[in-house]
């Protein structure tokens, strides 16, 4: 008979069951009904897969169960040699190292552009210690993608991919170095600060990497994807529309060829890599018209040092640790949500049929954001959304191995520096508009229909920030400053502020307030409520000050105070409204 699962399951998760089940009934004919086919499921005699439709996640999981006919378990072959490299590696590697290098382009961009850093110490150090964890990170996937081919003797295993994490890149960069360079005029002290930042973060991935599961379970997921959604929408994807309208003539045609073949299902002619095509039809076109007289702006990294300094271990970073701990609002919310994606991509890949084990992935993401913190570092790698993906295209481990390699050597060597310098931004950069609709699209489509008005909550915190980074280069590029503003000014500044320090947090606190409240849940919503004050008493949220800096409570500003009296209001109006009368459940919008 078949085992019965006394669990409420996230929508689509597997578990395995012993190989000694037995089971009855015809699962062939549900598997064909759901998509799923038999020779995805190799692993074990039975296995189980909760279903449930996203517009009402509360009911009941649909049980499937599947005999031991249609997955023989799989035993040791020590004659099993794994076929690690496909066609299809090639063009994951194009894929993958293009997302890259792009993500590097905009790291140089972000700091020799906007925060005039100088192009020495970024392309001499942290990109090449960026990129050491890149290649430990793509390395240890590779290997791990060997010992589950070898463990259940199939060719078909894709390696997780691994890479710079893109949020992660613009919160640091914006968040952490850039500020840290603007407020100490140091270079060098604000790498510290950036490296240091890092270190901390991998080690809060490291301990996280052993409580993924409860610490994901305690979030509501679509307040998650939500503040991730956000950063999309609010920062991913602005900065580098700045650069392609500065630069439209390569710019566009790039951008036309990554959304037409990536969003539109479009395939280049002999199934050409689309992100390298779009970077060399964008290239081209860039080239042609200047050859005619076009005249673009200045390339960021033509003066750009590209000698690189080997990325080995230094202690340089705990030059940094004093004013690195004013950043953890900012750095740990980030560094929780690439440890929530790596659990929900470990789910994806075994859907897609490579059960890897969840804690393996986690904790090689963490390990590579330490060892890349320590090298000189400054942004976090991730395993990347995409598995499946990277599986259609035929992909097995070669590509992260050349991806690893290309990407780590490269900089290290310092000829990806010169790649970079080489390449004007908006022609990859539209790689980084695909990744950012996908995110924001990702964010939707999770969010239950109920939930969709809170969605546009958890953006305001994003675009907040994304004023206030805007303004302050205004400002500083005129030379203003904050105490010569007229007093009305100053208190719009101020509230621009902290709406804007530690966004991701509060969108994050905002949108599960809203889903609390959608839900009827107001004892929760009350919670949130109280721990958004209580962050707001301490700076991990709303600091007034520019730097984003944390403080005590009893030396809180007037402003702060007030603000986190707000939120105490708050939840009293959500203890005492159960009393005040019924739920008007006409109020409630339906999908």
């Amino acid at each position: 008979m078949c085992s019965e699962v006394a669990a409420e399951l996230d929508p689509p998760l597997v578990n395995d069951i012993h190989p000694g089940a037995q089971t009855d009934g015809k699962p062939e004919a549900l598997l064909g009904e759901q998509g799923w086919t038999p020779a995805s499921y190799r692993q074990s005699a039975l296995h189980v897969f909760s279903l449930a439709h996203s517009a009402a996640p509360r009911q009941k999981p649909i049980i499937i169960c599947c005999h031991e006919g249609l997955a023989a378990p799989m035993t040791a072959n020590n004659s099993f040699r794994f076929r690690w490299y496909s066609r299809g590696d090639i063009n994951g590697f194009f894929a993958l190292a293009i997302d890259n290098i792009a993500l590097l382009v905009g790291m140089s961009g972000i700091l020799i552009g906007v925060f005039h850093m100088p192009s020495g110490i970024v392309m001499g150090r942290m990109v090449p210690g960026t990129a050491v964890g890149v290649l430990l990170g793509d390395l240890l996937y590779t290997w791990l993608a060997f010992r589950l081919a070898h463990r259940e003797g199939r060719q078909d295993v894709c390696a997780m991919p691994l890479g710079i994490d893109t949020p992660s890149l613009f919160a640091l960069c914006f968040g952490v170095v850039g500020p840290a360079y603007v407020a100490s005029g140091n270079a060098e002290r604000a790498w510290a600060v950036g490296m240091a930042v890092l270190v901390i973060m991998g080690l809060a991935k490291l301990a996280a990497a052993f409580c993924g599961e409860t610490i994901r379970r305690a979030l509501p997921r679509a307040a998650l994807l939500g503040a991730l959604g956000a950063v999309a929408v609010a920062l991913i994807m602005f900065f580098p529309f700045t650069r392609l309208i500065a630069e439209p003539v390569g710019g566009f045609v790039s951008l036309g060829v990554v959304l037409i073949t990536l969003i539109g299902g479009r395939r280049l002619p002999f199934n050409f890599p689309a992100v390298i095509g779009a970077v060399l039809l964008g290239y081209a076109a860039y080239r042609i018209a200047m050859a005619f007289g076009y005249r673009p702006p200045p390339l960021t990294a033509t003066t750009m040092a590209t000698a690189a300094v080997p990325p080995w271990p230094t202690l340089a970073f705990l030059d940094g640790l004093t004013l690195a701990w004013q950043f953890i609002p900012l750095a740990i919310p980030v560094a929780l949500a690439t440890v929530i994606g790596g659990i929900d991509n470990a789910e994806s890949a075994a859907v897609a049929g490579d059960r890897y084990e969840t804690r393996s992935i986690l904790l090689v993401e963490a390990v590579a954001t330490l060892v890349a913190g320590l090298c000189g570092g400054v942004i976090q790698n991730t395993p990347y959304i995409g598995h499946p993906a990277y599986k259609d295209m035929g992909c097995r481990a070669g590509y992260t191995l050349a991806t690893g390699l290309f990407i780590g050597l490269g900089a290290a060597s310092g000829w990806l520096g010169t790649l970079i310098g080489f390449l004007p931004e908006s022609i990859v950069v539209p790689v980084l508009v695909f990744v950012g609709l996908e995110m924001a699209g990702q964010s939707l489509r999770a969010t239950d229909a109920r939930h969709s008005t809170a969605w546009g909550l958890a953006l305001i915190p994003a675009l907040a920030k994304l004023v206030a980074i805007q303004l302050a280069a205004v400002m500083g590029g005129a030379g203003i400053a904050a105490a010569q503003l007229p007093e009305e000014t100053r208190r719009s500044l101020l509230a621009l502020t902290m709406l804007g320090n530690g966004f991701i947090v509060t969108s994050m606190l905002w949108m599960s307030w809203l889903i609390w409240v959608i839900d009827g849940r107001l004892g929760r919503a009350a919670l949130t409520a109280v721990i958004a004050a209580g962050l707001t008493l301490c700076g991990l949220i709303h600091s007034p000050f520019a730097d984003g800096r944390l403080f005590f409570p009893w030396a809180a500003e007037p402003s702060v105070l007030g603000l986190a009296g707000g939120y105490l209001l708050l939840a009293g109006l959500c203890i005492l409204f159960p009393f005040a009368g019924r739920r008007d459940r006409a109020s409630v919008r339906q999908a």
